[in-house]
């Protein structure tokens, strides 16, 4: 386990190597605009685990506490999905071109690909509360699928007699006449 772990971690370890390596280059000799980044990077993950993560998790424990069951599950997933789509897009609503170009991704209006990504993930949420409030579960309140007979043998139909509770006369293994008889 310990070498696997050791495996997994080594990739990281070499990304973290390379991009300090890519910080270095970029960020010496000091200038101005070096700062504005070393803010970003450390402010980015402190706002996140400091604000948005405690928020959203207080919001989902609200949100599982006060919605009915079929509700819950998506509701909560539709919250930390928005989290998780507001901080992908904070950088593009804060300033326009808040990222380096890439081709295509200025095209279009940021405001508005948010939004109607947010109105598909809610439109999922709602659909997936309905389907789940609207279709029972199959095993709740199901008949048991075990069988005394061989597989291949119809179950009883309903309102069968079937044995009566209590030990049987002869356990399994026991003859029923006695050798010799």
């Amino acid at each position: 386990m310990r070498t696997a772990r050791a495996l997994l971690a080594l990739p990281g370890l070499a990304a973290l190597a390379w991009g300090v390596v890519l910080f270095a280059r970029y960020a010496l000799p000091l200038r101005p605009d070096v700062f504005g980044t070393i803010g970003w990077i450390v402010g980015g993950p402190l706002a996140n685990d400091g604000v948005i993560v405690p928020l959203t998790a207080v919001f989902g424990m609200l949100l599982g506490r006060l919605l009915p069951h079929p509700w819950r599950v998506p509701v909560v997933t539709g919250t930390v999905l928005t989290g998780v789509l507001l901080i992908l897009a904070f950088p593009l609503l804060w300033r326009p071109y808040g990222t380096p170009p890439m081709p295509g991704l200025h095209d279009g209006n940021p405001t508005q690909g948010l939004a109607l990504t947010l109105a598909a993930v809610w439109l999922a949420v709602v659909l997936t509360a309905l389907t789940r409030h609207a279709v029972p579960r199959l095993t709740r309140g199901a008949p048991s699928v075990t069988r005394i007979g061989p597989p291949g043998t119809p179950p009883d139909p309903p309102g069968a007699r079937t044995d009566p509770a209590g030990p049987r006369a002869d356990s399994p293994g026991t003859p029923t006449d006695p050798p010799g008889a």
